[in-house]
């Protein structure tokens, strides 16, 4: 139930552009007496709405020794409560013609259901019932074990892609949870039991730890009094902890690792570093570091593909990769997929150069405009996803940010300047928080 995001640009008129996005996203925000945030985007072109709830609990709030407890009590929420059989939730979805399903993250899990705007009651309904009613028996904590321990298998396990991932994230962080994997290590899922979730489920599911996300075709009045009325009459939970969590130690030296496996079809190397997240009413520095993204590896006409690819031809993949949506400090990466006949020793090398080259050039103007026109573009197409916009806010806000961050964002992108790529390109990528990794075959010789 773990989602992927995949990203989408496309190009229109300037004039276009701007004229379309001048037009604000219709925003509401309540707070019910119980402490629960309800957040209401209303886009009437479609009788649809997507009904999501938000909880600021995820992997990385998973006590110690308990990893992927987060992402299986998601799974076992779909079981029965007091007024629903087990898996009666999704059925009565699908029979009113919507979808639903769930996701867990480092910082959240969400569950949500996309339906028809008139089936919005009966949604609430239903989530709000499993926010407090939820009733497991042994067979549900066995079975649902066994399906999580499965899905580790096929996701990771069976993927050295995944499985070398998972060792450079422990590897970049040396205290913090999110070098431990979302799904959970195995030799603790193997371990978690009806008490481990019930705990989880009892300190971080309550309506203050929150937040309802609706969007579509709907009167956010209406919302508001649905929500008093299903969500409102559920209690705080008192004793709901403090979001408080391990901070990495200054990281002071450059660390390596070589991942080994016979199932690797392509070698490739890869390189992270520690970066700072987008921070509530302080986004210029994420916006800079995600403008440079783009810049370095964003594409067919981005400066490492040019380089590397088409230049040089030493490699037949380059990216480079930055999200700064996260509550604590996150990752800028740089892969690159060497050509035949190319080590990674030469691969890794290109890329350095290549890198250092970046820095002495500058930014290319002309390069930085379009890309920023394309950021428009694509924020005005995101719009018309209901799915998309209840996810832009929901992750946003579990992520320690404000209504007024996300729609500043697109600002912020627009105004940040050529210079400023350039400085937090050579205040953040430092050797000293970086993890470069080569992901080999078995028989490949370290050069």
């Amino acid at each position: 139930m773990i989602k992927g995001i995949t990203w989408a640009s496309a190009i229109v008129s300037a004039s276009w552009a701007g004229a379309a996005f001048a037009s604000e996203e219709l925003v509401s925000n309540f707070t019910l007496g119980n402490g629960m945030q309800v957040v209401v985007v209303e886009d009437h072109r479609a009788p649809v709405v997507q009904h999501m709830v938000w909880y600021r609990a995820g992997s990385a709030d998973e006590p110690k020794g308990q990893s992927g407890v987060a992402h299986y009590l998601e799974h076992l929420l779909f079981k029965a409560t007091e007024t629903l059989e087990s898996g009666e939730l999704s059925a009565t979805v699908a029979a009113n013609g919507g979808k639903d399903n769930a996701f867990t993250s480092y910082d959240y899990t969400a569950y949500y259901q996309r339906v028809a705007a008139d089936r919005l009651e009966l949604m609430m309904r239903m989530e709000s019932d499993r926010m407090v009613n939820i009733r497991l028996t042994e067979r549900d904590i066995e079975t649902e074990r066994e399906v999580i321990l499965e899905e580790r298998n096929q996701r990771t396990d069976n993927n050295p892609r995944a499985l070398f991932r998972e060792q450079s994230n422990a590897v970049q962080y040396h205290n913090h949870r999110y070098g431990v994997p979302i799904i959970g290590w195995r030799h603790e899922m193997e371990t978690l039991d009806m008490e481990d979730a019930l705990s989880f489920y009892g300190t971080y599911y309550a309506p203050n730890n929150a937040i309802l996300v609706v969007s579509g075709d709907v009167d956010p009045d209406e919302v508001n009094r649905l929500a008093e009325q299903y969500y409102g009459v559920i209690p705080a939970n008192p004793d709901l902890p403090d979001r408080l969590r391990t901070e990495e130690p200054p990281q002071t030296a450059a660390r390596r690792l070589t991942f080994k496996d016979a199932r690797v079809a392509q070698p490739y190397v890869q390189r992270s570093y520690l970066a700072p997240e987008r921070d509530a009413g302080d986004q210029q520095q994420a916006a800079a570091l995600f403008l440079l993204s783009e810049l370095l590896g964003g594409g067919t006409t981005s400066y490492l593909t040019n380089a590397l690819q088409f230049e040089q031809q030493v490699a037949v993949y380059t990216g480079a990769f930055y999200s700064g949506m996260s509550l604590d400090d996150t990752t800028f990466s740089f892969l690159v997929v060497p050509a035949e006949g190319i080590s990674l020793q030469q691969a890794e090398e290109a890329l350095d150069q290549t890198y250092a080259a970046f820095l002495e050039d500058g930014v290319d103007a002309e390069q930085l405009d379009r890309i920023k026109l394309q950021l428009r573009a694509s924020e005005i197409y995101a719009r018309d996803n209901v799915d998309g916009i209840a996810n832009r806010y929901g992750r946003a806000l579990t992520s320690g940010l404000t209504i007024e961050d996300v729609q500043a964002w697109p600002d912020i992108l627009q105004a940040v300047t050529a210079d400023e790529i350039i400085a937090v390109a050579k205040q953040v990528l430092r050797p000293e928080v970086s993890v470069t990794g080569w992901l080999m075959r078995d028989e490949e010789a370290i050069q």
